[in-house]
């Protein structure tokens, strides 16, 4: 849906109803850190659930307990396919009445599908209410007085709603970390929070921060510093094979120890047993070569083909910056290509998924692990015919 905010579009169609900078690259992204900014996000997707058996339902379909919620709680949910892939992506809110998710916006009709799919005999009511409830997107120090106050001091403002404040990047109750022991998130200092906002009051709700001295970041503030924070995106991160493993998703929107949901064996399979497949990875990128990398280009080590570049920004720091989803045993050491349409660009690794393959919950040792050698027949003995018997 078109934002009411954009002088000028984003380049990229994902992020085409939005502004992707309003003439100031570097101080947008500045002056978003600081806090003193907000982002045009009214092109996400918004989806309620109403009823008394909402949050029950809700938690029963999901990866994530949301009941009980209350109207303070933020949280974030995955829907999974029966095989642990990433269906559906989901902010949480719950105010008592209503549950709001707040999605990609290409994504609404298709969840509002899918929950009217499985609500059977169930007491709720779902709705698309996109078209009512825009999204502007702050970041704040990640500490609970400027949390407060930033949700204080916007609801000021016309046509305020609630505010939904990111988990990312702590762990939160039932979740796991994919990171290193003792690694140090680049996120934890500072705090996403998308303010839902009466969409036909966005244009007064702007001018309003305006004439107080308030600025705006573009998309491309925005997603410079979600790919520094390593903060996955459903559509640009997921693909038809992405399990939440693979990108760190396990910190906020996956609860290990709830009750069973579609997918939920395969989640703790791969916690439990084995390793994800692939993994996430920040890609510092030659910036001395005038090439343009693009979400979807392929990303080579030694000249074979090892994942794909999912997000890209110029950030204002660091210059150009990209997530990748790589297979996951490539040592972190190893220098990987770009390959773009104007040719190859080197670009060098920033651990994010261990790969190693194991989360903060996975057990010390492999279950099995003393049983491989009687699948393997006893030392010293030779395995005899199909039945693998020994002598």
């Amino acid at each position: 849906m078109q934002s009411p905010l954009f002088p000028k579009a984003a380049k990229d169609s994902l992020d085409s109803d939005v502004a992707a900078h309003y003439g100031d690259l570097s101080g947008e992204q500045w002056a978003l850190e600081k806090g003193t900014a907000f982002s045009d996000m009214s092109d996400m997707g918004i989806v309620t659930v109403s009823g008394p058996d909402r949050l029950s339902w809700l938690t029963t379909i999901s990866s994530q307990v949301v009941d009980p919620m209350t109207p303070a709680d933020s949280k974030e949910l995955l829907l999974l396919d029966a095989n642990g892939r990433i269906s559906f992506a989901a902010a949480v809110l719950d105010d008592g009445e209503k549950t709001t998710l707040l999605v990609e916006g290409d994504r609404a009709d298709a969840l509002v599908e899918f929950l009217e799919s499985m609500k059977f005999m169930l007491r709720v009511s779902i709705e698309n209410a996109t078209e009512r409830v825009g999204v502007v997107g702050a970041i704040v120090p990640s500490n609970h007085e400027a949390i407060n106050r930033a949700r204080e001091d916007v609801a000021e403002y016309p046509g305020y709603l609630v505010s939904w404040v990111d988990p990312w990047p702590g762990v939160v109750e039932g979740g796991a970390s994919y990171t290193q022991p003792g690694f140090e998130h680049p996120a934890k200092p500072r705090t996403r929070i998308l303010h839902l906002i009466e969409r036909d009051k966005l244009t007064q709700f702007a001018e309003e921060w305006a004439d107080d001295g308030g600025k705006w970041a573009g998309r491309i503030a925005w997603e410079a510093l979600r790919i520094e924070d390593f903060r996955p995106r459903w559509g640009r991160e997921v693909d038809e094979k992405s399990v939440p493993h693979e990108l760190d998703w396990l910190r906020t929107a996956v609860h290990l120890n709830k009750g069973c949901y579609s997918g939920q064996e395969s989640v703790a399979r791969i916690v439990n047993m084995g390793k994800p497949p692939r993994r996430l990875v920040l890609l510092q990128l030659d910036g001395s070569e005038s090439k343009t990398v693009k979400p979807g280009d392929e990303v080579q080590a030694k000249g074979r083909a090892v994942g794909r570049v999912t997000s890209v920004a110029r950030h204002a720091d660091w210059g150009p910056i990209a997530l990748a989803v790589i297979r996951r045993g490539i040592a972190i050491e190893v220098l990987l290509d770009v390959v773009t349409e104007e040719g190859p660009i080197i670009a060098a690794q920033e651990m994010i998924v261990d790969p190693a393959g194991k989360s903060s919950q996975s057990p010390k040792e492999r279950p099995g692990k003393d049983l491989r050698g009687i699948r393997r027949g006893v030392e010293g003995h030779r395995p005899i015919g199909g039945m693998g018997l020994s002598k």
